[in-house]
């Protein structure tokens, strides 16, 4: 998530080794993180720095992983990316959600189990951001528009029913690299539900590239009425960072709001 990384002040370590040290309170956020990229890790279609220890000590909350000298990505690597998130995408679960919460930033991102994607988005990310939005000031257009999308939501899921696909969740440029010819994804906020969730939020702040998303769609196409879904996704981001940065987002978030309940 761009402006602001999990929450946790990266320290390199060593050659193999770096920190990311936090206040005692961010345990937690530290061992969801690992356990996401265990998770990622299973899956086994795209390579995530490897956990080393999370724990406390007289500095507060850490997390200690794999250290990559990373480069920038060029377009095979980009392709590659593509066809191994598809591939990511491949691993499902039974039910959308995850058997923990985790964050998205320093925002908590709530994960209870259910085979019911359309509420699970309507309530846990969609009406969370909203709420937290109300409790910050930002009322008017936001919610009445917002408490709309609410409403109708279902509307854009007619003939469409994802499955529990296993999502990286903050899948933004700044969160991959390649270190020795592969590429490597990190910073994830795991959790189970529609793949398209991904693709939405490489989408925003910049994007990912051609070959990126020519490569995933060889690999699994979207669905029909995908357009408009990842405008709905990327509202999620959009209100999370307005949320955690101010009112510099609030037009991006009001501007997709009015595409959507138009």
């Amino acid at each position: 998530m761009p402006g602001q990384r999990r929450a946790g002040i990266p320290i390199p370590m060593s050659s193999t080794k770096f920190r990311k040290q936090g206040s005692p309170s961010a345990l937690a956020m530290f061992e969801a993180e690992a356990e996401g990229l265990a998770e990622l890790k299973k899956a086994g279609a795209i390579r995530v720095p490897e956990v080393y220890d999370v724990g406390t000590d007289a500095d507060g909350a850490y997390i200690e992983m794999e250290r990559f000298e990373l480069e920038r990505g060029r377009e095979r690597d980009a392709a590659t990316l593509g066809a191994g998130l598809a591939a990511l995408h491949r691993h499902t679960a039974d039910l959308h959600g995850w058997h923990r919460d985790n964050t998205i930033g320093s925002t908590p991102q709530h994960n209870p189990q259910t085979d019911d994607w359309v509420a699970f988005f309507r309530v846990h990310r969609l009406q969370f951001q909203l709420d937290l939005a109300a409790r910050n000031g930002y009322a008017g257009e936001l919610q009445d528009r917002g408490n709309r999308l609410a409403e109708c939501i279902g509307d854009l899921f007619e003939g469409y029913d994802p499955a529990p696909s296993l999502l990286h969740g903050d899948l933004w440029a700044g969160n991959w690299g390649v270190a020795d010819g592969v590429p490597v994804i990190f910073d994830p906020a795991v959790y189970f539900g529609d793949r398209e969730t991904d693709i939405a939020m490489t989408r925003l702040f910049g994007g990912f590239g051609g070959a990126f998303y020519r490569a995933y769609e060889r690999a699994w196409p979207l669905a029909a009425g995908s357009a408009e879904r990842l405008e709905l996704y990327q509202l999620y981001h959009v209100l999370n960072h307005l949320n955690l940065f101010g009112s510099g987002y609030l037009d991006q978030a009001l501007s997709l709001l009015r595409r959507l309940t138009r």
